[in-house]
């Protein structure tokens, strides 16, 4: 509180302005939404309708008297609100559309980011899965292990069999040795 006292009063102003203006530009803008949704409804264009019909009847059929606006002057007093009215309504919808824009502008900053985070998060998925895919296939799966056994069953049963063979051959070998040796005792 003390520190505030010590500003300029020039600059405590213009501050008071600047939060105020923030306030009543919010305000204003969220009025400027609501009329710009309401004048873009067909209930407001039939309201305005009913409304110019009614001016327009009563004007040209009602008592001279009781007539507020003239048809010989060409309805100056409808043609001035409806001037009036067209003159609020364009800064209006335009304010409605900038604030609009403003969102939209968020919005899409947001699915941007959200979309960045998305592909990082997708690239990071597809390396985790290429790196899986790569170790598996380093791995041994189970067929392969199978068929290396299968192999090496088929091999190991070849050697013996070649050893077996060999083994007869030398059995045999050495019966005829022995047979003729005994022959020749």
């Amino acid at each position: 509180m003390a520190d505030r006292f010590s500003e300029p009063l020039e600059g405590r102003q213009r501050r008071l302005r600047r939060i105020r203006t923030r306030r009543d530009s919010d305000w204003l803008g969220q009025i400027a939404e609501t009329i710009a949704r309401f004048t873009g409804t067909p209930r407001f264009v039939i309201y305005l309708t009913v409304f110019v019909v009614a001016w327009l009847v009563w004007n040209s059929f009602a008592p001279e008297h009781l007539r507020f606006d003239s048809a010989a002057l060409g309805f100056t007093a409808l043609t001035l609100m409806l001037s009036l009215q067209a003159s609020y309504a364009a800064p209006l919808i335009l304010l409605a559309q900038n604030r609009q824009d403003d969102r939209d502008r968020v919005a899409n900053e947001q699915d941007r980011r959200r979309a960045e985070r998305n592909l990082a998060d997708t690239e990071y998925l597809t390396r985790e899965i290429v790196g899986m895919r790569m170790t598996l296939g380093d791995m041994a799966t189970r067929d392969f292990v199978r068929s290396e056994l299968r192999d090496m069953i088929d091999e190991l049963d070849r050697e013996r069999t070649d050893r077996l063979r060999e083994r007869e051959e030398r059995i045999a070998q050495l019966q005829a040795e022995i047979e003729d040796l005994r022959n020749s005792q």
